[in-house]
């Protein structure tokens, strides 16, 4: 099969980070199931990984965790597939079910979570396997290219939101408004209709569309909104954003950081947070962290109902290196996607 691999630790710039190879097709072990990929979802984490700050367990190795084909191959003993079945997959990898997390349903906090792309071969090939309880069966009235973006933006975004507590006609702010952001402007306007969407973008594109899907205001991360905030979530790669939108918080606010690295800071650059404006009056500041299979689950159930239609840019499979360098410049409408088989 063809595969675009990371080979080697690189920053972004000019260069092609993704290296196009042939490797032997994957083959099933027990409980495993091979899925034909039909399309991946393009990632920041595919940056932080290529960049070293989220790096892979190995090199090299196949990128890609927003994974949406169909099965072709079951190892012997699976139950949950069959051949035919459209399925997919996230971050989530594996976990060893058993330690203290696993066993409240806090998997994305495993010692040996494993991830999609990172910790195992990904979904930037025309092939991908992963064991059957780690694989989800997608939406009859989902579209492979609009599910992909679902796998991770989608239901990371899902994760967050919960994790912001939110309740109805509260003010929430977005930090940031690329494709999990604009999944998450969706989920509210369906989950909370009289919550009020508050857009932090720094570039005007993703400020557009956040108004035209019915963000009630989008401003630069500078400028201030017109009222107080009860949540914000962040979903930018660097620091200054979510430490700017503190003081925007309410009395008892939350600020939910979605992301899985943040960038280095410059060493001439402080981050000035002020007390008794930015953090005080028991404000919160929570990190999201990987994401569990429930998560997915009930993601994928609420997008099938609403249905979650995400804003996305289609790449040929041969245009990856194009698609990871669009994002590290920060041409963003929404999610971008691989159209890899069909």
């Amino acid at each position: 099969m063809k595969a675009w691999v990371i080979a080697e630790i690189t920053e972004i710039r000019d260069n092609d980070p993704l290296t196009l190879i042939e490797m032997k097709n994957p083959v099933p072990e027990p409980g495993e199931v091979v899925i034909k990929v039909h399309a991946c979802g393009v990632c920041h984490t595919e940056i932080d990984e290529i960049e070293g700050r989220a790096a892979p367990s190995f090199l090299p190795i196949i990128p890609g965790h927003q994974i949406a084909g169909e099965v072709i191959e079951t190892g012997r003993e699976v139950k949950k597939f069959k051949i035919g079945d459209k399925a997919g997959a996230g971050w989530i990898y594996s976990a060893c079910g058993k330690c203290e997390y696993c066993l409240k349903g806090l998997e994305n906090l495993c010692n040996n979570f494993k991830a999609t792309g990172k910790d195992a071969h990904g979904g930037y090939a025309e092939y991908f396997k992963i064991n059957e309880n780690f694989a989800f069966h997608i939406p009859e009235n989902l579209d492979f290219e609009e599910v992909a973006p679902l796998f991770c933006a989608g239901a990371i975004g899902y994760r967050a939101l919960k994790l912001t507590n939110p309740e109805n006609m509260q003010n929430i702010g977005l930090v940031g408004f690329g494709a999990s952001g604009h999944l998450v402007l969706k989920m509210v306007k369906f989950l909370h209709p009289d919550t009020k969407i508050f857009v932090f973008s720094r570039t005007l594109p993703e400020r557009q569309l956040a108004m035209e899907l019915g963000a009630y205001w989008a401003g630069n991360f500078d400028e201030n909104p017109p009222e107080k905030l009860d949540s914000a979530i962040d979903t930018t790669p660097v620091w200054k954003p979510p430490v700017s939108v503190l003081k925007h918080l309410k009395p008892g606010g939350r600020l939910v950081i979605n992301a899985i690295r943040k960038e280095e800071i410059d060493k001439n650059e402080l981050l000035n947070i002020e007390y008794s404006g930015d953090l005080w009056l028991e404000k919160e500041i929570k990190t999201v962290a990987n994401i569990t299979r429930k998560d997915i689950q009930e993601f994928l159930h609420i997008a099938s109902k609403i249905p979650i239609k995400p804003e996305i840019e289609i790449y040929t499979f041969s245009e990856a290196n194009k698609a990871i360098k669009e994002i590290k410049q920060r041409k963003i409408r929404g999610a971008k996607v691989l159209r890899i088989g069909g």
